[in-house]
């Protein structure tokens, strides 16, 4: 299970730890009030900052009082809430400017291992400009200027946390890999128009040296899931489910409907796959339906892999094979370079390398970047190509973040994000998918402003 990396907020009491917690939280889960020592216990919530997760920890106003009396007891709690974390925010009140108390966490703080982002509150405006200043003689680096109770320089923080962030995922990273590739059979879904050489290529796939281990029922009304144990040609061997569609040659005798109803069913099983194979018949070439086909797959997220079939019989192979693909990039350019292979349901040839790239497309199709290492690309793409500037207007992009992976879907972040044209998109799209090992597997990118994304 991935690991959020956790963030401590400290500091003497009435700065506006709570204030911020519940800011980053979204709700509020801790009491805000003028006096000091509100908050008696460590709160705990689960934050999101510009579309990063991660644990944030709200503890108690940090006293000089004996251990055996209660603001003693908050103490240890906030020591003990540190040394768990992955870095402490230390905040102090910019408007008070420092006190002895803040230079006394601090020390404490220095005697720790936890990383420190000194946070100074109440900045907004001039009364809190002497504060910021006075923070830097902490001893921790530059302070992040904010104000916990407007939103304002939530962003800067963002800035100082990604390093810390970055390292928790990385260190994370190999098991998550690891737990993704044990997490189940790959689960492939076979489709094409009729004719294509759908079931003599999954008889092929089941036959000769695999075993069945199903089928079994139950996905829907109308599918059945056939899991099989499929050895590869080094020697290991991969679970796979093939997600098949019950009914579909039954209801090709339907000769009036034929088209219509073989591909609306065979689609149905694309719901519950993470990899389609598009089957097309070698001996037609490339067709409009197949086209649509394959952006309905696209549309649904699926990584999408297409077979030429009956390749044994194929006429012309190279130049059938070129035309295709000049075809393919053409009609499907928003993925130019979805794997192309040639199959023989009849022969078996190429059914070995077919699966071999079914589960490589998955791997990239669950892939996941993390932050530091995803922004450090951004940085050069847009130093590369900046970004125009409609009517003059400068677009400014601050961050990118990947909500999710399967299939990976990324978050841009900047001020008039919703004026940056397509052909853009489509250029940091691109760049995801070539640098970044998503290959051709579909990207979704979504932008938002972030001048108060908690509002």
């Amino acid at each position: 299970m991935k690991q959020l990396p956790i963030v401590a907020i400290v500091g003497r009491p009435n700065v506006g730890k709570s204030t911020l917690f519940n800011r980053l939280v979204g709700k509020k889960l801790a009491l805000v009030d003028d006096r000091p020592g509100v908050t008696r216990d460590r709160r705990e919530g689960d934050a999101n900052l510009l579309g990063v997760d991660f644990k944030i920890i709200d503890t108690a106003g940090f006293e000089t009082d004996d251990p055996q009396t209660l603001p003693g007891r908050m103490r240890a709690q906030t020591q003990a809430a540190v040394q768990g974390a992955d870095v402490a925010l230390f905040m102090i009140d910019a408007r008070a400017g420092l006190m002895p108390l803040d230079e006394e966490i601090a020390r404490w703080l220095r005697s720790e291992d936890t990383p420190v982002v000194v946070v100074a509150n109440k900045a907004e405006g001039k009364a809190g400009e002497h504060g910021v200043i006075e923070a830097f003689n902490l001893g921790f680096g530059e302070p992040v200027p904010l104000s916990a109770e407007h939103g304002e320089g939530i962003a800067d923080l963002f800035t100082e946390l990604l390093p810390y962030i970055d390292k928790v995922e990385s260190e994370d990273g190999e098991e998550d890999a690891e737990e993704d590739e044990e997490s189940g059979p790959l689960k492939l879904a076979i489709v094409g128009r009729p004719n294509a050489g759908k079931s003599t290529l999954i008889n092929k796939i089941l036959g000769e040296q695999r075993m069945i281990t199903g089928p079994e029922a139950g996905i829907t009304r109308d599918s059945i899931a056939i899991d099989w144990d499929w050895k590869a040609p080094d020697g290991t061997v991969r679970p796979v489910r093939l997600i098949d569609t019950a009914g579909m040659r039954k209801r090709a005798k339907v000769q009036d409907k034929l088209e219509k109803l073989s591909v609306a069913d065979g689609l149905h099983a694309v719901d519950f796959a993470e990899v389609v194979v598009l089957l097309l018949d070698a001996t037609l070439g490339l067709e409009a339906q197949d086209l649509r086909i394959a952006d309905k797959v696209l549309q649904e997220g699926r990584a999408l892999i297409i077979a030429l079939s009956k390749w044994d019989v194929a006429a012309d192979p190279p130049s059938l094979f070129q035309g295709v693909r000049t075809a393919l990039d053409e009609g499907l350019a928003q993925v130019k370079g979805l794997p192309l292979l040639t199959v023989s349901g009849e022969t078996g040839r190429g059914v070995d390398q077919l699966l071999q790239v079914a589960h490589e497309t998955r791997d990239a199709w669950s892939k996941r970047i993390s932050t530091g290492q995803l922004n450090r690309w951004f940085e050069k793409a847009i130093e590369a190509n900046p970004p125009p500037a409609p009517g003059g207007r400068r677009i400014k992009l601050r961050y990118l973040t990947q909500a999710r992976n399967r299939p990976p879907s990324f978050v841009l972040f900047g001020t008039r994000v919703d004026q940056l044209p397509e052909s853009y998109r489509r250029y940091l799209i691109n760049g995801i998918r070539r640098d970044l090992g998503f290959g051709a597997v579909p990207v979704r990118l979504t932008v938002r402003a972030p001048k108060n994304p908690f509002d």
